[in-house]
C-alpha cells in the first residue's frame, strides 16, 4: 500500500535539494552523518509510522482515555507503539550524544516527526513536550536535576509536560495563582491549579514531569516575579523510592479529533504535600520557560503539517479510485464511461491547493528546524545570531 501519511518525494526534496541538509556534515557536529544514514533514519521512521502508530489511531480515538480513581489510561494499543517510539531511539534522535542521545539534526527529527504525528496525532501528544521539558533541566538544571530527571526524559523512560495556564490566567500568565512556599531543606511546598495541560497524566510511563510556574511568597507581582519548578507525578523519598506528590487529576477535557490524547486539570498540594524544586533562578521563570515555548510552535506547526499532509495523501488516494459522471468533454453523452473523480477540473483544483499549501507549510518548517541546526554548528555569534533570528 502506498504511503498515505507524507509526500515522500516532496520531503526528500525538500530535505536534499532545497536545504541539502548534507552539507551540515561538513561540521564537526554532524560530521559522522551522510545522505545514506539520513536515508535509513526516515526509511526507518516511516516503517514505524505505517506499522506500529497508524494502526493505533482509531482504537485512540473510538476509545479515547478514562480518568477512574484519579489515574488516566489511554488506548491498550498506545503501550506497545509507545514501546516501539522508544526502544528506537526516537525520543532522544536529535539530542546531542553527551546526553544520551543520537545527536542528529533537528531538521531530521522535524521530518520524522511529520511522519509519526501524521499517523496518531494524540499518541504523539505522550511525548510531545518531553523533549522541551528535559532540555530546560539540560540547561538550567543541577546536576543531580540532570541524573534525576532529564536522563530517563530523554531515553523516553518519563515524560514531560508544560502548566502554564490557570482558569484566570491564560494569555495574561502573570496573573497565575499557584504559589511557591520554601522549606527548610531548600525544597518548595507548591499549590494551586493548571489547566490545559497536554498528557497532563496517563500510564504510559511510571513518572511524569511538569514544569510548573509558580509566584514564590513575597515575589513581585506580574511576570517578574514568576518562577519555574519541576514537580513529578511521583518524587524520590529518603529511601530512593518513588512516592506519591500530590499531582491530582481533577479532569480530562473533550476534545474534537484527538480523544486518545489527555488535555488535563490538575491540581498541585490539596494534601499540602506536593514539593517543587527551583530550576534557575528565582523570578527567572518566564525567561526559562520561553526556551520551550519556542521549542513547542514549532512542534504544534508540524502537527497542524501532519495533519495536512495526511488529509492530503488520503484525498488524493480516493480521488483517483472514486468514478463518478463522465469526463467534462463528453458530460452530455449519456452513454459516456464513469470516470475517476480526479479527472473532473474542480477536482483537481481543490487537491492542487491542498498538496500546493501543504508544500509550503512543510518547507517553512523544515526550514526553521534548519536554521536551529545552522545556530548549533555557527563558527561566529554572527552566523549563530542571524540563524536564531530566522528561526
Amino acid at each position: 500500500m502506498a504511503n498515505l501519511l507524507v509526500d515522500e518525494r516532496d520531503a526528500k526534496f525538500v530535505l536534499y535539494e532545497q536545504l541539502n541538509i548534507e552539507e551540515l556534515c561538513e561540521s564537526e557536529e554532524f560530521s559522522e552523518f551522510s545522505r545514506e544514514m539520513f536515508d535509513m533514519v526516515m526509511e526507518a521512521a516511516q516503517k514505524l509510522a505505517e506499522k506500529e502508530i497508524a494502526p493505533t489511531n482509531v482504537e485512540g480515538d473510538t476509545i479515547g482515555v478514562k480518568l477512574e480513581n484519579g489515574k488516566v489510561s489511554v488506548a491498550p494499543s498506545f503501550h506497545s507503539a509507545y514501546q516501539r517510539y522508544c526502544e528506537g531511539g526516537w525520543a532522544s534522535l536529535p539530542i546531542s550524544q553527551d546526553h544520551g542521545g543520537q545527536g542528529f539534526p533537528s531538521l531530521l527529527y522535524v521530518a520524522a516527526m511529520e511522519l509519526f504525528v501524521s499517523a496518531n496525532q494524540a499518541l504523539m501528544m505522550y511525548p510531545g513536550l518531553t523533549i522541551g521539558a528535559a532540555r530546560l533541566i539540560e540547561l538550567y538544571g543541577t546536576e543531580d536535576q540532570q541524573r534525576m530527571y532529564m536522563d530517563k526524559m530523554y531515553t523516553g523512560e518519563w515524560c514531560g509536560t508544560m502548566c502554564l495556564t490557570e482558569p484566570q490566567a491564560g494569555s495574561d500568565v502573570g496573573a497565575l495563582r499557584t504559589k511557591a512556599v520554601k522549606r527548610p531543606d531548600g525544597t518548595y511546598s507548591i499549590a494551586g491549579g493548571k489547566i490545559f495541560i497536554s498528557a497532563g497524566d496517563h500510564d504510559l510511563t511510571e513518572n511524569i514531569i511538569h514544569m510548573v510556574l509558580a509566584r514564590i511568597e513575597g515575589a513581585p507581582a506580574g511576570t517578574k516575579g514568576i518562577s519555574i519548578f519541576i514537580v513529578p507525578k511521583f518524587r524520590y523519598d529518603e529511601s530512593g523510592n518513588l512516592v506519591d506528590n500530590d499531582v491530582t487529576t481533577m479532569a480530562v477535557e473533550k476534545k474534537m479529533g484527538i480523544h486518545g490524547s489527555a488535555t488535563c486539570a490538575l491540581n498541585f498540594g490539596e494534601k499540602d504535600n506536593c514539593i517543587g524544586f527551583l530550576l534557575g533562578g528565582e523570578n527567572q521563570g518566564m525567561k526559562i520557560m520561553f526556551n520551550m515555548m519556542n521549542e513547542a510552535r514549532l512542534s504544534v506547526g508540524v502537527q497542524g503539517l501532519a495533519q495536512a499532509s495526511t488529509a492530503y495523501m488520503h484525498a488524493l488516494k480516493y480521488a483517483k479510485e472514486r468514478y463518478q459522471g463522465p469526463e467534462i468533454s463528453t458530460m452530455k453523452d449519456p452513454k459516456a464511461p464513469k470516470v475517476p473523480i480526479i479527472q473532473h477540473p474542480d477536482i483537481r483544483r481543490m487537491l492542487m491547493w491542498m498538496k500546493s499549501v501543504t508544500e509550503g507549510i512543510r518547507s517553512l518548517l523544515y526550514y526553521a528546524a534548519y536554521c536551529e541546526d545552522r545556530v548549533h554548528i555557527a563558527k561566529t555569534s554572527e552566523d549563530a545570531a542571524k540563524y536564531q533570528t530566522l528561526s
